[in-house]
């Protein structure tokens, strides 16, 4: 088998399942615990894995809202823009985008007039954002 196969079928496991133990990502990725180990070290080490996470369904999540928000920059603000948006405790992740938006970000407040209220008084007001365009989540298909 080659490194790359071997590779892919450890991180599909980690993907279906981030908590899953080295026994259970051998046995199904059909290699040994040491290689294992070493494998998701190597991906550690490289960058590749660069954490664990649970998925959550916003729907069945108590007291809290979450929203896909899409985000404009002036491409002259952008690297101080994306530094300050990462600082926003609300911002749970950002991304940059080759989509709508040049940047997606994953954000999560008490309830939906809060979100509101992150969006328009700490998103909208850095200096270069030219636009949010929220999307909130409502149910996990998948």
């Amino acid at each position: 088998m080659s490194v790359e196969s071997t590779e892919r079928r450890i991180l599909s496991v980690l993907e279906e399942d981030a908590q899953a133990s080295y026994a259970e990502i051998a046995d199904r990725a059909e290699v040994s615990k040491p290689t294992v180990r070493k494998y998701i070290k190597k991906l550690e080490d490289e960058g590749v894995i660069v954490g664990y996470s649970a998925d959550i369904d916003p729907k069945k999540l108590s007291g809290q809202s979450i929203a896909m928000v899409g985000i404009d920059v002036a491409s002259e603000r952008y690297v101080e823009a994306t530094r300050q948006l990462s600082d926003i405790d609300a911002v749970e992740s950002l991304y940059t985008s080759s989509g709508d938006h040049m940047l997606m970000a994953e954000v999560r407040a008490t309830d939906g007039n809060s979100l509101a209220a992150v969006i328009e008084d700490e998103i909208l007001e850095l200096d270069g954002v030219t636009a949010a365009h929220p999307s909130f989540l409502q149910e996990r298909l998948k």
